[in-house]
């Protein structure tokens, strides 16, 4: 064999080598890039779970509470009309912020349920607020466990060489499911 023909076949043999590995890069970064797009889907469906739970115990929870309260009447429009809005809601950030409105109307409704004592001694209401606690408490787990997972993912797809691979495959960041600044803020409760 020739030096020439020798050299001609270690050239092939390193391109070969390079564009094996080069697909390999792509095949396993986008696979990746997939693999976390689903998880932060995966995570919002979860969200997406508890929230609906959440939604399908208000209307007994306000109907509960109407009865002891009916002077209280904004505030029953006003869950009323956050309820509507989450119902509506299509995006994830759509959603988001319409749980955000009604995360803030269940805790005016909260106040106004700390001022009358005999909703509190109701069987109905001291079930479905137990429950409506319950919800609360799976929806900041899994509120948590999405923004960790929307966390990594967004991290994967800013850092390099990922960033130039997620621009290419057409990638973007997840939203982040973040708390209002209404909820912030610690509610009064007067026992008057």
């Amino acid at each position: 064999m020739s030096k020439g023909k020798r050299n001609f076949i270690i050239v092939i043999a390193i391109l070969v080598i390079l564009i094996v590995s080069f697909y390999s890069f792509l095949k396993g970064s986008y696979n990746s890039f997939v693999s976390m797009d689903e998880s932060v889907k995966a995570s919002w469906a979860q969200v997406e779970n508890q929230l609906q739970r959440r939604y399908d115990l208000i209307p007994n929870l306000v109907e509960t509470v109407k009865g002891f309260a009916a002077q209280e009447k904004e505030v029953f429009i006003g869950v009323t009309e956050a309820r509507s809005k989450v119902g509506t809601a299509a995006s994830i950030p759509q959603k988001i912020e319409a749980n955000k409105e009604l995360t803030g109307a269940l805790s005016r409704l909260m106040v106004v349920m700390e001022r009358y004592p005999e909703i509190k001694s109701n069987q109905n209401f001291l079930r479905l607020q137990d429950e409506l606690a319950g919800t609360e408490n799976r929806i900041a787990v899994e509120r948590r466990r999405y923004n960790e997972t929307v966390k990594d993912y967004n991290v994967k797809i800013r850092i390099f060489p990922s960033n130039i691979l997620a621009g290419l495959f057409g990638f973007e960041k997840a939203t982040f499911f973040e708390i209002p600044e209404a909820a912030k803020i610690v509610p009064k409760v007067s026992f008057k």
